[in-house]
């Protein structure tokens, strides 16, 4: 038996591997990397490092002048949720399904658990960057059986540039999108 008889679904779900989870151009950043913002991050994870938030102390340093946390990285990027009719989505903060999440949504593999990811940092950014993304899909894995139900795993990667079109960091991330025992579960 070929994978397509044995799982039709993950065999359709193949289409969406190495394109975009998203936009298929890179979507602008919001807001530039900021101050206030920088602030809120610091203060709320209590990250005393004087580089990013004093400018004479990170006048001395390497970098010269006040740069973002690292791990902020995607924070700058992050779109403004679509909250007008988010009931009638089931709490999903946008619309976009013609994808493998909205596919897998579709065929009733509704819940999502974040599982892991990893950033990569290739250097720190400075105040009035201009941030870009990208996501693509890297993965799908096989059907699994797992406590939350039947499901799998999805990968993306999503690549981080300037102005420039310079990488400035990536991010993998991963979900398990599964059927939960209980449909109206949508955790």
């Amino acid at each position: 038996m070929t994978d397509e008889q044995t799982d039709p679904l993950r065999a359709k779900l193949e289409r969406y591997i190495g394109k975009p989870l998203g936009s298929t151009t890179p979507t602008e950043a919001p807001d530039k990397v900021n101050l206030p913002m920088i602030r809120h991050w610091v203060d709320a994870l209590d990250d005393r490092n004087p580089i990013y938030l004093d400018s004479e102390a990170a006048a001395t340093t390497r970098y010269g002048e006040i740069v973002a946390p690292p791990a902020m990285l995607q924070t700058w990027t992050m779109p403004r949720p679509v909250i007008e009719g988010i009931a009638e989505r089931g709490g999903a903060p946008n619309t976009s399904t013609e994808n493998a999440i909205g596919a897998l949504d579709k065929a009733g593999y509704s819940g999502s658990l974040a599982t892991n990811s990893e950033l990569e940092f290739e250097r720190y950014l400075k105040v009035g960057e201009q941030l870009h993304s990208m996501i693509m899909l890297e993965s799908i894995s096989e059907q699994k059986s797992t406590a939350f139900g039947l499901g799998y795993f999805v990968t993306w990667v999503t690549t981080y540039t300037n102005d420039q079109d310079e990488v400035v960091g990536r991010q993998m991330f991963r979900v398990l999108k599964f059927k939960p025992a209980n449909p109206k579960d949508n955790s």
